[in-house]
């Protein structure tokens, strides 16, 4: 992983709610999202898979970014992960390894 702080995305099995966040150790915070430690919004709706993310070395930039994808549509968020991870694979594998 190339920068210092990332601006995730998370979705259910059935990818019906997404969520959006910003931390500066992906792994660990994904890890927590996934063992549900982490807040109650994403165990109410079981958001484990891991469909996109960004890396950032400013937090600044990180957080405005974060603002940006929490304040579009669904639908923008949806292009941006298609786009991106065309089958919505679970990424968690690929951050782990890197």
């Amino acid at each position: 992983m190339q920068g210092n702080y990332y601006v995730y995305i998370l979705t259910n099995r059935h990818h019906t709610t997404l969520y959006t966040g910003v931390t500066n150790d992906l792994v660990r915070r994904i890890f927590e999202h996934r063992n549900g430690t982490l807040g109650k919004f994403s165990q109410k709706y079981n958001l484990k898979k891991l469909v996109y993310y960004e890396d950032y070395r400013q937090i600044e930039l990180a957080i405005a970014r974060e603002k940006q994808l929490k304040g579009g549509s669904r639908a923008k968020k949806v292009a941006l992960i298609t786009a991106q991870n065309p089958g919505w694979v679970d990424l968690w594998d690929r951050i782990c390894k890197l």
